[in-house]
């Protein structure tokens, strides 16, 4: 029994749903930026490139064939999130630290003369009982 219920406790703890939550969460953001990748990039990659996409690009040497288009394909995909998730990420920083920034902090009060004038008496009497109040 001592088994399950440390399961339990593991498996009910925030860090583990967080984690859960996170890689549904990225699964599913993958498949979007894949798609905006391959419905508006790309289009207008291979306008540039003039091919059927960046994916379809390879070279041969003798019989071997380098499809290096699927590589440059991740690399774009990987950009892409890498953008957006820096942009999320900045923009909850930003928004965290204006949560968490102090409460200006009070200004010394403004002294009237004619109270920095008795300030100047007291410490001047101060100074001449020897520190005595």
């Amino acid at each position: 029994m001592g088994f399950i219920k440390e399961f339990r406790e593991f498996a009910v703890k925030g860090n583990v749903v967080d984690l859960a939550v996170a890689v549904v969460l990225g699964a599913a953001f993958g498949g979007v930026v894949t798609a905006l990748t391959e419905s508006i990039i790309m289009p207008i990659i291979s306008l540039v490139v003039g091919k059927g996409g960046v994916s379809g690009l390879s070279f041969a040497v003798r019989s071997t064939v380098f499809p290096y288009g699927k590589l440059l394909q991740a690399l774009i995909d990987f950009i892409l999130i890498a953008l957006v998730l820096f942009t999320i990420i900045k923009g909850m920083n930003v928004l965290k630290r204006k949560k968490e920034a102090p409460a200006a902090a009070p200004k010394a009060p403004e002294y009237t003369l004619t109270e920095k004038l008795l300030m100047e008496i007291r410490d001047g009497m101060n100074r001449d009982l020897g520190g005595l109040k």
